[in-house]
């Protein structure tokens, strides 16, 4: 569960989400037969499926990202009525504290362009984040930063193409770096759909309504073209 910087690696959920090239996988809503409602699935350049994000139940705001065989790999836990948006992520189906992979919240109470602090369990104070997640304003893209640095370890950008391979909606391309743990990457992916989807310090089960008046939900994309061209697919954990 820790960033390192000497072969500038990102493992926070397992080192078997790890590839030591670049990798683009694809998310997308409304999959049928894969997901639910809302919310995403992530799949590989091929289109299958890798993982899903599941509610625990109509009556909680707890979400769960399975992988391809069902398989809980972290649960996201929003904090109510928190001073910033506020997400707890834990490993597997767990909400023990002793189980907390990372927090990700609102860099500031007001912003006109989502940028979120992400938080790893094993940094107790928490004045620094670890990254950083900044999307742009029509939440068309959104790239992942190691902390307060400009070193990228992942980017996401809206791509209707993607299309072609997976038959859903809101379709993503994410390029993850190498040596970046890619279910982490999916899972903030996640958090951000979420916190932009949820009016804001939301409290009861559901995961609240849209916050925008247009009801756009986007999950955050990244800057450039989709990093280059696809290396690799990745057929599941």
């Amino acid at each position: 569960m820790a960033s390192n910087p000497a072969n500038n690696s990102v493992i926070v959920i397992s080192p078997q989400y790890c590839a030591p090239y670049q990798l683009d996988l694809f998310t997308a809503k409304g999959v049928k037969k894969i997901t639910q409602d809302r919310y995403l699935g992530a799949f590989d350049i091929n289109g299958n499926h890798i993982f899903k994000v599941e509610s625990n139940g109509f009556f909680s705001s707890r979400l769960i990202l399975v992988d391809a065989a069902g398989v809980p790999v972290v649960s996201l836990k929003p904090v109510n009525f928190s001073a910033h948006d506020k997400m707890k992520v834990y490993r597997g189906d767990s909400t023990d504290p002793n189980d907390l992979l990372f927090t990700v919240k609102k860099s500031k109470f007001f912003q006109f362009k989502t940028s979120l602090d992400v938080v790893l369990a094993s940094n107790t104070t928490g004045d620094v984040c670890d990254f950083k997640i900044k999307q742009t304003y029509n939440e068309k893209s959104c790239v992942i930063y190691r902390g307060n640095s400009d070193n990228i370890i992942a980017q996401m950008h809206k791509n209707k193409a993607v299309r072609e391979k997976v038959r859903g909606k809101d379709t993503f391309v994410v390029t993850i770096y190498p040596n970046v743990d890619y279910a982490f990457v999916i899972t903030l992916g996640a958090v951000l759909d979420e916190i932009n989807y949820r009016p804001p310090n939301a409290g009861g089960g559901g995961g609240g309504g849209p916050r925008r008046a247009g009801g756009g939900t986007d999950v955050g994309g990244g800057g450039g073209g989709g990093g280059g061209g696809v290396v690799s697919d990745v057929g599941g954990p």
